[in-house]
């Protein structure tokens, strides 16, 4: 996939000609001359090693500008050693002594560099700060940015004029030293969206003009159904905007049909302009050799006889069709964008669906179906990440397994008359592995838009021209491949979702991504189905129910899919009758949709079948996942942490693949970080059963740590019982026999303000509400804090007064008599201890996170006596004093500007004087509307700087007690120097 978009690279070149032609024409001269015919033929018969310095110099110091070592001001050395290792790639592009770009180099006999890639980008892992992958078989080049999914590839054999100037413009010396690669990917996105925004508004803005307009000049037909209509006539006339900056219709064909309009009109023989849209409809439906526009129909532009029927504004088919035919659909709007659109549309469909049905025009505000069904766009790197993990996968066991996995040219496979028998064997292995490609069959049993189809239609594309390229360099013969998308597209690819409009979109973007010229379009309505994926059964008033046999008959007798990919539906808001429905059909929990389609991809996979799925994070922890967790634990082997991919959804995602019958002993563990997956680790599966749940994004180390601390020890529950505070809080007011505390004011080292008053009429019966020795309170919403990393923070304090109430926002755990509160009140707040939580309780999970005993009876605790707790009391008794002494030197400093100064309330930087400067303080003051006089100043100074000093003094003693206790909490679990460290900088 490509780095950049075309307009913009446009920009550019068109700056770099204006600015630098001279030296790209020499530089392209000395290209021609290292790299010429007979050099080429030279090169394809070197080894990787007799080249790797002659092709540094002959493309990146002659024609590039690089300067190699030894040679003095290098900026470019050879086999460059890894930071964390003794590895070295074969080169690197050095500015201020670190690495900006690795380089890694094969010989022409390596056909395919993705087999390059994961070792190149190993290597650039390994050097901080290093942003550019260079990869190269000496004949291909490919360049990269972050991200090994996208990337630029230069045939160097055959760069023209055009090719070399962009080839130039990305990889020349001075281009990246300033980083121009960055910025001309930065400057896509921002265009993409600025397009994408645009385009949308427009788009959308036309289509709901041509729905009023229907409403107003046909008004015996069912709204609903213009509203269906008005889409089709959209993706007519898309169609055409994209044809026609493709080059699969003749050129401005959209302003041919207006102006043959505007002139019939001139010549008094006046025609609809929908009449002469329709005639072109026809035409590229049947085709028509006169205007040259070959057939395409593939039922976009079949007879419709109630679309063809319907009467149109001549003005706003006019007025809106040359506004986006102004769009340059083959530079500006790729089919990403297309995609993006598609899915809002969706959106806007099926809220004026809503609308419609209801009997009322569109509502502010109001959620669409599709929102509440939890479908959302599925980026770009998600579904080729996906695609690539289990299409890829199994292409890759495939490859293995007919041994044509690494394949080198290096002249054994041919004779004088052509391929000997080895060069046969090979050719006739390449031939059944198409075959088996072919053969293939991907499903997305929630298609929406239609993007992870998109997706794997793009990389069987490739994944044949690897191929292709492999057969082509075997026999030196070039092949007919003008067919190929067209037969993946009829042959490989199957789609189900319950909204029509969608199954019409998700054909309409495989088309546009296939679409040739003079080459019909593929009929895809044996392929792209509309219908319940999940219900079956007639009778229980279901619409669009899907029988699977039935819709897919000789792929269901086949065994079933070989692959299922998607991003099923979650959190729509089913009725108690489908939650029962689907709760028996496939699994406990099964009313959640997204748990149903887990079940459903079981049972719609072959016996060696794969599943990718992108799911809310929820699946690896909570309860109601359980048992479908159960039922696929045994094949999972991969589990990507994608933290929230929607900002939309308050939920976090996770990428589960799933094998059918291939049980494995442990899963990879990934997250996702900066649109790249990164592997974590491997983790044994045995840790389901200790943790309850699937651990990820932990390393080995860290699941080392984890295993200290529960090995042998008790858990919080074991010694302790857990309730949370009275449930009271409408009836707290300002006055009341008893102060009443809430989550706010428990803090860590003492009790801050309450929350209110209650009566003890009111209270008397709640005994939860009563604060019981040897206790500590914790509260109940365990806070998550993004910055400086990603950590949680439980808040637990000793009570030193036992006459408050508490309320359900609080946790209190009464400790039995073998433990101090305070030994379990130290440990609480350690850093350790919160390490854990958040990474072996928690899932490291954004949400809202309660104290309750799910959590506490995970919690482990070392078995001590009371004898072995008193150095951890000790401390505790010190930090109460230390933390009682600073907020009492803090309230008597604040008691003392609120006399003086009358301030009913005061700022945030006025309660923490102590950790600002005098100046601010000021500052603050003269907010308030307070200007103290220079020798005012100068007698509150020393006060001020008084009470900074004993408070910043205590600040310190604080928290060296506070390190003191942490190393006494990692001693406890006997954990190691090189623990600590993990623990303190993780």
């Amino acid at each position: 996939m490509a780095i950049f978009q075309k307009s913009v690279v446009k920009t550019y070149l068109k700056k770099q000609q204006e600015q630098n032609q001279a030296l790209l024409d020499k530089a392209y001269q000395n290209y021609k001359l290292n790299y010429n015919l007979q050099k080429q033929a030279t090169i394809k018969n070197m080894k990787e090693e007799e080249y790797q310095d002659g092709f540094l110099n002959d493309i990146f110091v002659n024609v590039l500008g690089y300067t190699l070592k030894p040679n003095q001001n290098y900026n470019l050395e050879r086999e460059y050693k890894n930071q964390n290792d003794n590895k070295k790639c074969d080169g690197a592009i050095i500015k201020e002594q670190k690495a900006i770009a690795i380089i890694e180099l094969k010989s022409t006999k390596t056909i395919d560099l993705t087999n390059v890639t994961a070792q190149a980008f190993n290597y650039k892992n390994n050097q901080a700060g290093c942003k550019y992958v260079i990869t190269s078989n000496f004949r291909k080049l490919r360049f990269y940015i972050d991200y090994a999914g996208e990337y630029e590839e230069f045939d160097l054999f055959n760069l023209t004029a055009n090719d070399f100037a962009f080839f130039y413009l990305i990889l020349h010396k001075d281009n990246i030293f300033a980083d121009l690669p960055q910025k001309l990917k930065d400057d896509t996105k921002f265009h993409e969206k600025e397009i994408s925004d645009k385009l949308y508004q427009d788009y959308s803005g036309f289509k709901n003009k041509i729905f009023d307009n229907l409403q107003a000049n046909n008004k015996d037909i069912d709204k609903l159904t213009l509203f269906k209509k008005s889409q089709k006539l959209l993706d007519r006339l898309l169609f055409i905007f994209f044809a026609e900056d493709s080059g699969l219709l003749p050129e401005n064909l959209i302003r041919t049909i207006i102006e043959r309009y505007g002139n019939l009109k001139k010549l008094d023989a006046y025609k609809p302009l929908y009449d002469i849209f329709k005639q072109y409809f026809v035409y590229l439906n049947l085709g028509d050799e006169n205007y040259q526009i070959p057939a395409y129909n593939g039922g976009l532009f079949a007879p419709d006889e109630l679309l063809d029927n319907l009467k149109i504004d001549d003005e706003i088919l006019k007025q809106d069709s040359l506004k986006i035919t102004e769009y340059d659909f083959s530079s500006d709007v790729d089919v990403n964008i297309l995609g993006h659109i598609f899915e809002h549309s969706l959106t806007e469909i099926e809220k004026m669906e809503q609308n419609i049905t209801r009997g009322h025009a569109p509502l502010p505000n109001t959620v669409s179906k599709r929102k509440k069904d939890g479908v959302f766009y599925t980026p770009k790197y998600i579904t080729q990440y996906i695609t690539d993990n289990t299409i890829g996968l199994l292409c890759t066991d495939k490859k293995e397994q007919m041994q044509i996995s690494d394949i080198e040219f290096d002249g054994s496979h041919t004779a004088k008359k052509g391929l000997n028998a080895k060069g046969k064997k090979l050719y006739n292995k390449l031939d059944d592995y198409k075959k088996w490609l072919f053969n293939l069959k991907i499903l997305d049993p929630a298609c929406g838009s239609g993007a992870f189809l998109n997706q794997a239609l793009q990389f069987l594309i490739t994944e044949h021209q690897k191929i292709d390229d492999l057969i082509i360099e075997l026999t030196d013969d070039r092949l007919n491949l003008q067919n190929t998308d067209k037969e993946i597209l009829e042959n490989n690819l199957y789609g189900v979702d319950i909204n029509e409009e969608s199954v019409e979109i998700a054909k309409l973007s495989l088309w546009l991504r296939t679409a040739k010229k003079g080459r019909k379009l593929s009929n895809l309505n044996d392929n792209i189905k509309c219908g319940n994926s999940l219900i079956d059964k007639e009778g229980l008033g279901y619409k669009n129910i899907f029988k699977w046999e039935e819709e897919f008959p000789i792929i269901m007798q086949s065994g079933g899919f070989d692959v299922v990919i998607g991003n099923p539906p979650y959190g729509a808001k089913l009725s108690k009758k489908t939650q029962k429905y689907l709760h028996e059909k496939y699994i406990k929990g099964g009313g959640e949709s997204v748990i149903s389609f887990l079940k459903l991809s079981d049972i719609l996979l072959n016996n060696k079948g794969i599943q990718g799925f992108i799911i809310p994070k929820s699946f690896i922890f909570s309860s109601n996942y359980k048992s479908i967790r159960e039922f696929l634990k045994d094949n999972i082997f991969e589990i990507v942490d994608c933290k929230k991919v929607w900002k939309e959804v308050k939920l976090e995602q996770v990428i589960i693949s799933y094998r059918k019958n291939k049980k494995t002993e442990f899963y990879y563990t990934s997250v996702l970080e900066l649109e790249e997956v990164k592997k974590v680790g491997k983790i044994t599966k045995n840790t389901f059963e200790t943790y309850g749940f699937f651990l990820n994004n932990v390393n080995n180390e860290e699941l080392n740590i984890a295993n200290k601390l529960t090995k042998n020890n008790l858990f919080l529950d074991d010694i302790s019982i857990n309730s949370r505070g009275g449930i009271f809080q409408k009836h707290i007011k300002n006055e009341g026999d008893f102060e009443v505390l809430g989550g706010a004011e428990i803090q860590r080292y003492e009790i801050v303000g309450i929350k209110g008053k209650i009566k003890n009429e009111i209270i008397k019966n709640e005994k939860k509400a009563t604060i019981k020795g040897n206790s500590v309170l914790v509260q109940n919403i365990v806070a998550h804090i993004e910055k400086p990393k990603p950590h949680i923070k439980i808040t637990a304090c000793v009570p030193n007064n036992f006459d408050y109430k508490i309320v359900d926002t609080i946790n209190q755990i009464t400790v039995n008599k073998n433990f101090s509160n305070k030994f379990i009140w130290i440990v609480l707040n350690s850093k350790l201890i919160n390490w854990y939580s958040y990474r072996f309780i928690f899932a490291k999970a954004i949400r809202t996170m309660h104290f309750d005993s799910p959590v506490t009876s995970r919690l482990p605790v070392k078995k001590i006596s009371i004898k072995a707790q008193q150095p951890f009391i000790k401390k505790a008794d010190k930090m109460l004093v230390l933390n009682q002494e600073m907020q009492e030197k803090s309230s008597k400093f604040i008691k003392r500007i609120v006399a003086n100064f009358a301030i009913d309330k005061l700022t945030n930087k006025l309660k923490t004087f102590y950790d600002y400067d005098f100046k601010t303080f000021i500052d603050e003051l003269k907010k308030k509307k307070i200007i103290l006089k220079l020798d005012e100043q100068d007698e509150w100074e020393d006060y001020f700087d008084n009470y900074k000093n004993q408070i910043n003094a205590l600040q310190n003693q604080i928290s060296q007690t506070d390190d003191e206790i942490d190393k006494l909490v990692y001693n406890l679990y006997n954990l190691t120097e090189d623990e600590i460290k993990i623990v303190e900088n993780t």
